[in-house]
């Protein structure tokens, strides 16, 4: 079985690492740093860590002023606040001016748990994808969280990256090779292609086990950049396979599933079935309880890929 780590820690490790690498990189969280994970760097660097409080909004204009200072500022806080909460500041401090400032939200979809609707983010992808001059990362698992963080500090421009609370198992290897908008091809297919982001391309890979079994060949393209697509490897992937199921944790409106859907619609129309929250709020639950429920298991890619098939 492969190793589990939720995308969180991963990202408090790159955090540690890139701080004694690069003495320009600052943190900034909004009082949830044991739970972020922020609060390892701020052990080692206290002179570069703020905690700002419960004020998002006054952490991200810290932030564009530490970047205008010429700092590599990552700023922290749950997905629901640091899109929600800051909402304003983000698009006018950071991406209108392209401010090199790194959003880097833990806590996003359905699996925060019993936390609730009001703390489950299953919009944020959409909203910051609309967003002129921001690019948008949802990493899958530890390894390319950990290369995605790195990617983001040497990156000029305003970066936003989705995490979760969970542990997720591990994809990738030590050889792998993380580039902001490029995706990958994780299992070879041609009948049909799933098209996965985040914690659900685990999901689309165990989906893809089942459907071999069946005798239906599917092929899984893990998508890391929501913004920008790689819109080649997709194109290519509807090409050759003639139909697509996007799988994310995270509404179908606006998120990956509007990303594809929009992109094959202008270039190259194909089937696509879209598979993630279905335009409603989360619900209080564990995690593993609100996958069933909302439909987000590899059963439910299982049953997506089959009806899409018909429409070949």
């Amino acid at each position: 079985m492969s190793k589990m780590i939720a995308t969180r820690d991963a990202y408090g490790e790159a955090l540690a690492e890139l701080g004694a690498e690069n003495g320009n990189v600052v943190v900034l969280d909004a009082d949830l740093s044991g739970s972020t994970k922020t609060s390892g760097f701020a052990k080692k660097f206290p002179e570069r860590f703020f905690n700002m409080g419960i004020a998002e909004a006054n952490m991200i204009g810290t932030a564009a002023g530490l970047a205008a200072a010429g700092k590599i500022p990552f700023a922290s806080t749950f997905a629901i606040f640091a899109v929600g909460r800051a909402w304003e500041q983000v698009r006018q401090s950071v991406a209108y001016p392209k401010a090199n400032v790194k959003i880097v939200a833990t806590h996003s979809g359905i699996t925060v748990g019993e936390d609730g609707g009001s703390h489950q983010s299953v919009e944020d992808m959409a909203i910051m994808r609309a967003v002129p001059n921001m690019t948008v990362i949802v990493p899958a698992d530890g390894i390319e969280t950990k290369l995605a963080i790195r990617a983001a500090a040497s990156f000029n421009g305003p970066v936003y990256v989705r995490l979760g609370r969970n542990k997720v198992p591990t994809l990738f290897g030590d050889d792998y090779n993380f580039t902001i908008g490029k995706g990958c091809q994780l299992r070879d297919g041609s009948d049909l292609t799933f098209v996965t982001t985040g914690m659900m391309t685990a999901q689309a890979i165990a989906a893809a086990d089942i459907l071999a079994t069946q005798g239906i060949s599917a092929r899984v393209v893990h998508i890391a950049t929501i913004k920008p697509l790689d819109e080649e490897l997709i194109i290519d992937a509807a090409r050759e396979t003639g139909a697509i199921v996007t799988a994310e944790e995270h509404s179908v409106i606006g998120g990956l599933g509007g990303a594809v859907s929009e992109l094959l619609c202008d270039r190259y129309p194909v089937p696509v079935k879209r598979v993630g929250i279905q335009d409603r709020f989360g619900l209080s639950g564990k995690a593993e309880d609100l996958v069933k429920y909302f439909g987000l298991l590899p059963e439910n890619l299982v049953e997506a890929a089959k009806e899409v098939l018909l429409k070949k």
